[in-house]
């Protein structure tokens, strides 16, 4: 893959007694999320499970959008939901799932094939299903 197609995402996530913030960056684009801290203000209210989740989710839901132009398909609305289990500390999720539906006036086999090719193109899933390494780097 040349250089040029390459996009650098990065989360950062900044707790401490005077505060919390997270901000998510796609290249040189940085935002600012409004994510509470928890109620004892040690760390976010909203936990790594849910974003994961949240993950798979928006990158679906997206990329449905995406897909659905290059297919020329109309679309009115669209609801992802992703779910997983967690069976205790330290271990991997198991059970992801996840189901969409979308609303348009196409038919139902063109929307089949939409969340088909989609599913096939969906860069978190993809990642999720690779099981792509993770290592923890030191500054």
């Amino acid at each position: 893959m040349p250089t040029e197609d390459i996009v650098q995402i990065t989360a950062i996530v900044t707790n401490s007694a005077i505060g919390h913030d997270v901000i998510v960056q796609t290249d040189d684009s940085a935002q600012t999320l409004n994510v509470p801290p928890q109620s004892l203000g040690k760390g976010s209210a909203i936990n790594g499970g849910e974003f994961l989740m949240l993950a798979l989710a928006t990158c679906y839901c997206n990329d449905l959008y995406r897909e659905a132009k290059r297919l020329a398909i109309p679309i009115e609305g669209v609801e992802v939901e992703a779910s997983a289990e967690f069976p205790g500390i330290g271990l991997a999720a198991t059970n992801i799932t996840y189901r969409a539906s979308v609303s348009s006036s196409a038919s139902s086999s063109a929307i089949e094939q939409l969340l088909r090719e989609t599913d096939a193109v969906a860069e978190i899933h993809n990642t999720v299903r690779a099981g792509v390494p993770v290592q923890l780097v030191r500054r």
